[in-house]
Formats: structure tokens, C-alpha cells, sequence
């Protein structure tokens, strides 16, 4: 697994949420750190997937537990 510089956890958030907390999350930490985001939400995936795409920040690895999805972000 990457080693996380900061946790955001989303569980319980819908997507719009879970979207705000994550560009809020990843001001906080420098280019090359990455993000660790727990989220509940069934749609997180494509969400997150997309949002990397669209940013440039690299999704680095994505898993599920359960109903819980963890991802990885690496800021760019």
C-alpha cells in the first residue's frame, strides 16, 4: 500500500461532498504526497477516477472493503 501523508475520511458523504473535502484535502499537503480517501459512497469510484483524470492528480491504487472504498491520490 502507499504511504499516506493525510487521511480524509468521507464515510458517509455523498459525492458532491466527497468531491469539496478532496481539492480541500489535497491544498493542505505538497506535489508528491498522497491523499488517503475512505469513502461510502457507491458512485465514489467513477467520482474519483474521473476527478484524477480531470486534474491530473494520479489515482494510485483504489480497493474496496465491504461497502467502503479506499483510494490513494497522489498530488501532482
Amino acid at each position: 500500500m502507499p504511504q499516506e501523508e493525510k487521511l480524509f475520511d468521507a464515510i458517509g458523504m455523498d459525492c458532491a461532498r466527497v468531491i469539496l473535502g478532496l481539492k480541500k484535502a489535497l491544498i493542505e499537503i505538497n506535489s508528491g504526497q498522497i491523499l488517503k480517501v475512505v469513502a461510502t459512497d457507491p458512485i465514489a469510484p467513477k467520482v474519483l477516477e474521473g476527478f484524477a483524470r480531470q486534474t491530473g492528480h494520479i489515482l494510485l491504487k483504489q480497493t474496496q472493503n465491504g461497502t467502503a472504498f479506499t483510494f490513494f491520490v497522489q498530488k501532482t
